[in-house]
């Protein structure tokens, strides 16, 4: 990965974006966020968790979903995300599985524990327990594996199957 320097005025957007969930909108936490291609914006986000009472509404997945939109690909290689806060887990995830390049982001994980009591030490605690030991427990229903993975074997052998 090829070293990039950024932009302050991509992030300034990003911050700016914060601002209008937090403070102007009250739409949900201190979190904006654009994607760049090819030095100019193409989408943008920022968290609307409360307006929505929907938990995945953060500025990043916003901004990811309408770049993958705009772009018509569920990767967006070639594109840099640019976030006012660190990603939480979700947000990162999602990151990686949109195949972006580059995430710059301003504030920290310490940041918004301290200003903001957004705190996702927990969840990373949780990611690293056995299924069967997490608070929600994940439990495998042995029985129907048999039929689930009828369903996968099928689709690897299917002539053209989507693959993301």
């Amino acid at each position: 990965m090829t070293d990039k320097k950024p932009n302050d005025k991509f992030m300034r957007r990003a911050i700016e974006l914060s601002e209008i969930a937090s403070i102007k909108e009250k739409s949900g936490g201190v979190f904006g966020s654009v994607i760049v291609k090819n030095d100019e914006i193409i989408a943008e986000g920022y968290n609307q968790v409360i307006k929505h009472n929907d938990p995945t509404w953060h500025g990043e997945m916003q901004a990811i979903r309408e770049a993958c939109k705009k772009l018509k690909s569920p990767h967006l290689e070639g594109c840099t995300l640019y976030t006012s806060a660190e990603p939480c887990p979700m947000c990162l995830a999602t990151a990686y599985w949109a195949h972006l390049d580059h995430i710059y982001y301003a504030a920290r994980v310490e940041d918004a524990i301290k200003y903001g009591e957004f705190d996702d030490g927990s969840i990373y605690a949780e990611f690293a327990k056995k299924p069967e030991e997490r608070t929600i427990q994940c439990i495998e229903i042995k029985e129907l594996r048999p039929e689930a993975v009828k369903i996968w074997k099928a689709y690897s052998e299917m002539p053209g199957r989507i693959h993301y």
